[in-house]
């Protein structure tokens, strides 16, 4: 729409801060970039963009990896039924026979599940997509560095965007963390000390996140069903 995350893109390009995944660009793109220029001190090397397509890609990956797990793990279990299942050799005619044997002989010292956990690293730990994005934005957003995050609230819901929001405050305040974000969440947009520029006005203007049309009309939406929330209020409360 307004061009949030072409704005991010340029100032990664002309701060040359590291990025992930590749992005689309046009030739008048790069003609762009000619004329920014940035003022800037040497960034700490940690700084990089964060964008939805870098956390697609690594809820993909955990997933990939979760799924040839599972398929391995079903193979372990079959591997241990047959080792338990069969009679030992007597005689070894060769090495890999002393080898077969070694194995089925530990098998058989070991309950199913002891045998697939020591042939099987632990199994990623994979919960919803939410919690997934969680831990990729915290093991990516350490200390004293800069950050560009576009549109962070993908893949998250209202309960983990206020989780990111507080660990976002929680960076800038006392990890030194510099943070520019390119969001539509009302909940991200809530952030303490944020200055938010306006990128549907022309020119561009500062606002109170509170004076913005699109959480403007989300308020208008909840207000006009305050009754319905209301009584749903009260009795998730009651429970």
């Amino acid at each position: 729409g307004c061009g949030k995350t072409t704005l991010l893109n340029i100032i990664a390009e002309v701060l040359r801060l590291a990025r992930q995944s590749a992005f689309s660009s046009s030739p008048l793109f790069s003609k762009y970039l000619n004329f920014c220029r940035a003022d800037t001190v040497r960034l700490p090397r940690s700084s990089r963009i964060l964008t939805s397509d870098d956390v697609s890609d690594y809820l993909l990956s955990a997933r990939t990896v979760n799924e040839g797990i599972d398929f391995r793990r079903g193979e372990l279990f079959d591997e241990y039924k047959v080792r338990t299942d069969v009679d030992t050799p007597n005689r070894f005619t060769s090495l890999e026979d002393y080898d077969e044997w070694l194995e089925t002989h530990k098998a058989r010292r070991q309950t199913k599940s002891a045998f697939v956990r020591s042939k099987l690293r632990q199994n990623i730990d994979l919960q919803s997509n939410g919690e997934t994005a969680m831990k990729y934005y915290a093991e990516h957003i350490t200390e004293d560095a800069l950050y560009l995050i576009d549109e962070p609230e993908n893949s998250l819901s209202a309960k983990f965007q206020i989780e990111l929001r507080d660990y976002l405050l929680a960076s800038a305040r006392f990890y030194g963390c510099q943070l520019v974000i390119a969001t539509h969440s009302p909940i991200l947009l809530s952030l303490p000390g944020a200055k938010i520029y306006d990128l549907d006005d022309f020119p561009v203007d500062t606002k109170k996140w509170t004076h913005l049309e699109n959480v403007l009309a989300y308020y208008r939406f909840f207000r006009d069903h305050e009754y319905e929330l209301s009584e749903a209020d009260a009795e998730m409360g009651e429970e």
